[in-house]
């Protein structure tokens, strides 16, 4: 596939896939002769792995690591394992303040749209009398 299609596909830029390339998010795509990116079913799998790493919150860096430990071969099975395990840890923790965060906007919301409410009534009561 052609990073034009690669990016619709995937829905990343053609700049973001070319910088993802660059500092070694994904692993150099293979080129035809006359240099142009020659993207496959792999290589689309791993940009989509690192673009959900990415919205899920991992650092670059930790991508970058990730990566360069997979080129590395199988041997690197384990360090990349407890990699994924620490970022998912964190991942958990973040999850958890957001939805603690969550909770306290749903009950500040719930206090705003009843002193709404009792405002309601009051100028409902108000017209009847």
């Amino acid at each position: 596939m052609l990073i034009s299609e690669v990016s619709e596909k995937i829905g990343l830029s053609q700049d973001t896939l070319r910088y993802y390339e660059r500092i070694g998010l994904i692993p150099p795509v293979k080129r035809s002769k006359s240099g142009i990116r020659e993207y496959t079913e792999l290589d689309c799998r791993r940009i989509e792995f690192a673009k959900c790493m990415r919205r899920a919150g991992l650092p670059i860096e930790v991508l970058i690591e990730y990566v360069a430990l997979y080129q590395q071969g199988e041997e690197t099975a384990n360090p990349r394992k407890k990699l994924l395990i620490e970022q998912r840890e964190q991942l958990k923790e973040r999850l958890k303040e957001m939805t603690d965060t969550l909770d306290r906007l749903d009950q500040k919301i719930a206090q705003y749209e009843s002193i709404s409410k009792d405002k309601q009534v009051e100028t409902t009561a108000g017209q009847m009398a």
